[in-house]
């Protein structure tokens, strides 16, 4: 591997990112990491588009080791199926938003309190959660709460940049789940649940030249108080390609050659909405895709059990589906 590679794998209606870089310091001369880990949930697994869960790509793959793995923020899309994969493969280092002892102090909720689907998928993130952090410092995994700011290099060639959350924003999130936890209600559960999104981890990942920008579920709105330059080759939607994943200004200001929709083949939630689409393909971005969905002129990719970019230090991108 002469390369990086950046596999977005088909979890359905999710988010799966497999990073892998070459760097002879690391075990088998590679450096591997994990962003969010896509659902847990059997039924999503379905149907004819290529859908697998982490693990079991994992396994195929032969992945040995994880050397990083991140959690962009708490939802059973993008958390829940990290947990059977990390089981299988504990990373060295976990990064998070949140400080130890929050997650240490996560009692079950009562199951009463989650009234409508997000509600109950959100509480057992939040459990799964718990018990991910649980198990990884067990196994001697170092949790690291990462901060808006921070410059961290990963190998030879890649750094990673914290664009988001901000300090601010981490705490109102901090505060908003020690509510919960300490006088628990319905309310306080939807609230954190519908606001999740905008507390993710924006990683700006650089290759040599290349750059990457990896915002999790973060909508247009949530980029209001990052004043770092986004400018990237290659841009992963947020909010699973959502009307309001972006505008306009900010795809301008990103002006990716590539894009990555993380919406599923039923296009739920009205993911993949055919006028961002539309939108990207006028301004010549080349849009790729986790799972399935139809593209905005009806066409579809082939199924696929993964999505690999082979990602040179120079701008140079190839990508393909496998």
């Amino acid at each position: 591997m002469d390369k990086m590679e950046l596999t977005f794998v088909n979890v359905g209606y999710g988010e799966a990112i497999l990073l892998e870089c070459p760097d002879d310091a690391c075990a088998g001369g590679v450096f591997i990491a994990l962003i969010d880990g896509g659902g847990a949930e059997q039924t999503e697994y379905t149907g004819e588009t290529g859908r697998i869960p982490l693990a079991d790509y994992l396994a195929q793959r032969g992945v040995e080791h994880i050397d990083l793995a991140v959690s962009t923020h708490i939802h059973e899309d993008h958390l829940s199926g990290m947990l059977p994969a990390l089981r299988r493969t504990p990373p060295r280092t976990f990064w998070h938003t949140l400080p130890d002892d929050l997650w240490r102090g996560m009692t079950p909720l009562d199951p009463a309190l989650a009234q409508c689907l997000s509600a109950r998928k959100f509480r057992q993130a939040l459990e799964d959660y718990h018990t991910l952090c649980g198990e990884l410092a067990d196994a001697g995994c170092t949790l690291t709460t990462v901060r808006a700011g921070e410059r961290i290099p990963l190998c030879a060639g890649l750094t990673a940049y914290i664009l988001a959350p901000s300090t601010a924003r981490e705490r109102v999130l901090e505060e908003r789940l020690r509510a919960l936890y300490t006088e628990p209600d319905t309310a306080k559960l939807d609230q954190a649940d519908v606001s999740m999104n905008n507390f993710s981890i924006v990683l700006l990942l650089e290759y040599g030249d290349t750059r990457i920008l990896l915002p999790g579920d973060t909508n247009a709105a949530g980029y209001h108080d990052i004043d770092s330059a986004l400018r990237a080759h290659l841009f992963k939607l947020g909010h699973h390609g959502q009307r309001d994943s972006v505008t306009p200004a900010l795809l301008d200001e990103v002006s990716p050659a590539h894009a990555v929709c993380c919406a599923s083949s039923d296009r739920r939630y009205n993911s993949a909405e055919p006028t961002l689409l539309h939108d990207l393909a006028a301004r010549g971005v080349e849009c790729w895709f986790s799972d399935c969905p139809p593209r905005f002129d009806g066409t579809t990719p082939p199924p696929h059990h993964a999505l690999t970019f082979t990602i040179g230090m120079h701008g140079d991108i190839t990508a393909q589906y496998v």
